[in-house]
């Protein structure tokens, strides 16, 4: 058996990555709308429930994209829950969202109470409103509370078996670590 070893202080770079990346991450497409024309739609997927009263979401969204300005501005997002089979809308919001002809990067879409915008062929959605955004690192944590849940197609079996996984995008991509 091969045993990890390393001096105080000195944490072995790539044993941190590989036990880091077993954490499981379903896939999801954060939106919102800062009333002002500016429209974000993102791929995340350091997402997870924090509490159950209120209903409260934290999710890591990279400080530099333009995503987390419009969060900022807007207080509120939508999380757009992909099925198994929108490993290419994933992809899609991969990249900086275009809005043209009433659809996001072709991706067709209705507002939602919040204003966030919520993805048509999304099995589900949740939208929120910012309670709280933990400043630290790289990417900061948004804590939402959930003030409005759509359910455009129920699940045949456990919900959490229905959602995209990282592990489903394929062996070469990985986001963590």
């Amino acid at each position: 058996m091969e045993v990890c070893q390393q001096s105080e202080g000195m944490m072995n770079a790539d044993a941190k990555k590989t036990v880091l990346r077993m954490i499981p991450y379903g896939i999801y497409v954060l939106t919102a709308d800062d009333g002002n024309g500016n429209i974000a739609a993102a791929t995340v997927n350091w997402v997870t429930q924090t509490a159950f009263a209120p209903p409260l979401v934290a999710v890591g969204v990279k400080t530099d994209s333009g995503a987390y300005k419009i969060v900022k501005v807007a207080q509120a997002f939508a999380l757009n829950m992909l099925g198994k089979e929108h490993k290419g809308v994933a992809f899609t919001f991969f990249k900086p969202t275009q809005l043209s002809n009433g659809k996001l990067s072709g991706q067709p879409f209705r507002k939602g109470a919040t204003g966030a915008p919520i993805l048509t062929a999304a099995p589900g959605a949740i939208e929120c409103r910012v309670t709280a955004i933990v400043e630290q690192g790289d990417h900061h944590i948004v804590v939402g509370e959930v003030v409005e849940a759509h359910l455009n197609q129920p699940p045949a079996g456990r919900p959490d078996a229905a959602i995209l996984e990282m592990k489903d995008l394929g062996d070469n991509v990985f986001y963590g670590g």
